[in-house]
C-alpha cells in the first residue's frame, strides 16, 4: 500500500493512524484493503486521508477523530456530533459528503472513524486566488445563502445538536464558557477573564433568553471548509465539509457571522445581501459582544493545542476589549 501520510513531532496534537489499521478499516466498512492513503494536511483536528480501495474507482475520505483521552471537554465527541446533525442538514444535502460509515466501537483503532464519499472540486483556499478578486463577492454571496438555508432549521434545544440540550439560551452559553474554563484550567491557562465574562452573562440571562427558537449553526462554515468548482467561470461552491462543531442556538452566534463581518468594505459584504442585514439594536449587539467573548476563549484553546504561545498571550488582550464592551 503506498500510505503518505503528514510529517508531525511526537508533541502534536495530531495522531496518524498505521496504514494497516487504514486498510482494516477498508476491509471492515467497504470489504476490500486500501491500494493507496495520502493524508490531507488542511484540517486541524481530525486527522483526514484520501483513500483508493481496490476495486473501486472513486476513492473515498477517512476521517479519524483524535484519542478521547486528547479531546477537550469542550470539543468532546465532534465527529458523533456531526453524525447526528446529518438528518437536519438535509436542506444542503447535494453540497454535502455522504456517510458510507461510522464506527465509534473502537474495535479496529481504538478512536471514532467515518468513511466519506470524496467531493468534487478544490478546496476554496487554493481555488478562490484562481479569481480576480472582482469575481470573489460571488462566493461570498453563495455562502451567504448556504448559511441562511441552515440557519432556518430549527431544533429541538439549545446546545450541540447530540446534546445534551438546555431549555434556554442562556444555559447553553453558560455552559460551554465553564466547559471552555475548565478545559483551559486543565492545561494551565489563566481562565479569570473567562469567568468574569461568565459572570456578566449570568447577570444579563434575560438578554440572551429573548432567543426562544435553537436553529442550526454550522459552527465553522468558512472557505476553510468550501469546495469550489475547477472548472467554472465564476466562483461556485461545490461542496461543504467538517461539519462536526453544529450547535443549536442563536445565528448571530455561528462563526460564519463572525467570519463575514470581520472585514467590512471588502468583498465580505456580498456575504449579507443573500443572507440578509444584521440587525444592529443595543441587545443585539451586546448578545454578539458574548458570542465574541465565547470564539475568543475557544480560539485561545486551540491555540495552546497548536502551541502557538504569542497567539494564547494575544487572546488576553483581546478578551480584555470584549470585557470593556460588555
Amino acid at each position: 500500500m503506498d500510505f503518505r501520510p503528514v510529517v508531525r513531532t511526537s508533541q502534536a496534537f495530531q495522531r496518524s493512524v498505521t496504514a494497516e489499521e487504514i486498510s482494516s478499516i477498508c476491509r471492515r466498512v467497504l470489504g476490500a484493503d486500501a491500494t493507496a492513503a495520502t493524508e490531507l494536511g488542511t484540517g486541524m483536528y481530525n486527522n483526514t486521508y484520501r483513500v483508493t480501495v481496490a476495486g473501486q474507482d472513486r476513492p473515498v475520505i477517512l476521517r479519524v477523530a483524535p484519542e478521547p483521552a486528547l479531546q477537550f471537554r469542550s470539543e468532546h465527541q465532534l465527529m458523533r456530533n456531526e453524525y447526528a446533525s446529518v438528518p437536519w442538514l438535509g436542506v444542503i444535502a447535494p453540497l454535502m459528503p455522504r456517510v458510507i460509515a461510522a464506527d465509534w466501537s473502537h474495535e479496529l483503532i481504538g478512536r471514532d472513524y467515518m468513511v466519506q464519499t470524496l467531493l468534487d472540486g478544490v478546496p476554496a483556499p487554493e481555488r478562490l486566488s484562481d479569481y480576480p478578486r472582482s469575481a470573489w463577492p460571488v462566493f461570498f454571496r453563495q455562502l451567504g445563502e448556504i448559511a441562511r438555508t441552515v440557519h432556518a432549521v430549527r431544533g429541538p434545544g439549545f446546545g450541540p445538536v447530540s446534546g445534551p440540550h438546555h431549555a434556554t439560551w442562556s444555559q447553553a452559553i453558560l455552559t460551554a464558557f465553564d466547559d471552555i474554563a475548565k478545559d483551559a484550567e486543565g492545561v494551565g491557562l489563566d481562565v479569570a477573564d473567562i469567568r468574569e465574562v461568565a459572570a456578566v452573562v449570568t447577570e444579563r440571562a434575560e438578554v440572551l433568553d429573548e432567543v426562544t427558537e435553537p436553529r442550526m449553526l454550522t459552527g465553522d462554515l468558512w472557505t476553510v471548509n468550501v469546495m469550489l468548482s475547477a472548472s467554472a467561470p465564476e466562483p461556485t461552491i461545490t461542496g461543504v465539509l467538517d461539519m462536526d462543531r453544529t450547535w443549536w442556538g442563536d445565528p448571530a452566534a455561528d462563526w460564519t457571522i463572525r467570519m463575514a463581518a470581520a472585514k467590512p468594505g471588502t468583498e465580505r459584504d456580498a456575504f449579507w445581501e443573500s443572507y440578509g442585514s444584521p440587525e444592529n439594536a443595543e441587545h443585539v449587539v451586546w448578545r454578539s459582544w458574548v458570542y465574541e467573548a465565547r470564539h475568543l476563549a475557544a480560539i485561545r484553546l486551540e491555540r495552546h493545542r497548536l502551541g502557538n504561545a504569542d497567539g494564547v498571550r494575544n487572546s488576553y488582550t483581546e478578551l480584555a476589549a470584549v470585557l470593556a464592551h460588555l
